[in-house]
């Protein structure tokens, strides 16, 4: 009895044995495996993060539009604005959405619903112009736009981004064609200000019961240069090559003529109206 005893200590410390064998290869191989599949992973995801998502570029509007009736004005400045919220809007799904979907995701669910959006846009310009005026043809062919392909896993940085929305008619250079929005070459460094001529000193004498009215618009033409430089300042960066002469300057030119305009109609209630006043309404921009 005492030397069968040794035998089965034996054979239960093989049989253990060989079972604690078993399951440590089990767990280096599932180990293995494991950490295979978190290496591929991980790589996957820094190839889809490294991945540039690219920006859109869309032909500018503006240039080509004719002479703006001023009924229309405020819808196709609204309008051209748009164009602008649309591009940018675009560029940010590229920048969201970048490694989702195949080879043509971007083109399909991105480009193309963007001249969709664009064509809309554009027919709203040429209808508001095209009320009091002869419509402008031919604005569809301005409605696609194309990508501007990232860098390539791994490498290239992404490129700028769209302009944001803040243009006004006579203008839409940030709108991308529009020097191709991908290096938002205007406005990119100083803000700059503008400079516009004094007004008060060219008028007459003024009336006294003109003087109210005179002083508060002198005191609104102040106010719409403090207003342009503010938007300088704010803008900074955005745009295409012209963005701030179309966006800034050029309306601000608008706001003094009509402001101008009611002095002149002030005193020329009870004098001799001043003429020539709307030479002094164009601004410049220093750099």
């Amino acid at each position: 009895m005492s030397r069968a005893l040794p035998k089965y200590n034996k054979r239960r410390v093989a049989i253990i044995g060989g079972a604690a064998a078993v399951a440590l290869s089990g767990a280096v191989i599932a180990g293995s495996a494991l950490a295979g599949e978190t290496s591929k992973s991980t790589n996957s995801q820094a190839a889809r993060t490294k991945a540039s998502p690219g920006t859109v570029s869309c032909p500018a509007v503006a240039p080509s539009l004719p002479a703006i009736p001023a009924s229309a004005k405020a819808e196709v400045d609204r309008n051209l604005a748009l164009l602008d919220t649309q591009i940018a809007e675009a560029n940010k799904r590229l920048v969201d959405t970048v490694g989702q979907g195949g080879a043509n995701f971007a083109q399909n669910a991105i480009v193309g619903p963007l001249k969709d959006k664009r064509v809309a846009t554009i027919n709203r310009i040429a209808t508001a112009i095209g009320r009091t005026a002869a419509k402008p043809q031919g604005l569809d062919s301005l409605a696609a736009c194309t990508l501007n392909a990232g860098g390539a896993a791994g490498g290239g940085a992404a490129a700028s981004p769209s302009p944001s929305p803040t243009q006004q008619a006579g203008g839409n250079t940030g709108n991308t064609g529009n020097t191709g929005n991908t290096g938002n070459t205007g406005n990119t460094n100083a803000a700059g200000t503008v400079s516009c001529p004094a007004v008060a000193p060219s008028l007459p004498a003024i009336p006294a019961s003109a003087k109210a009215e005179v002083d508060r618009n002198l005191a609104l033409l102040d106010t719409q240069i403090a207003e342009a430089n503010k938007r300088l300042v704010d803008t900074v960066g955005q745009g295409g090559a012209n963005f701030a002469q179309n966006a800034i300057v050029g309306p601000l030119k608008d706001k003094r003529v009509a402001t101008i305009n009611r002095i002149a109609t002030a005193i020329g209630r009870t004098a001799a109206k001043p003429q020539g006043l709307d030479s002094l309404a164009a601004c410049t921009l220093n750099k």
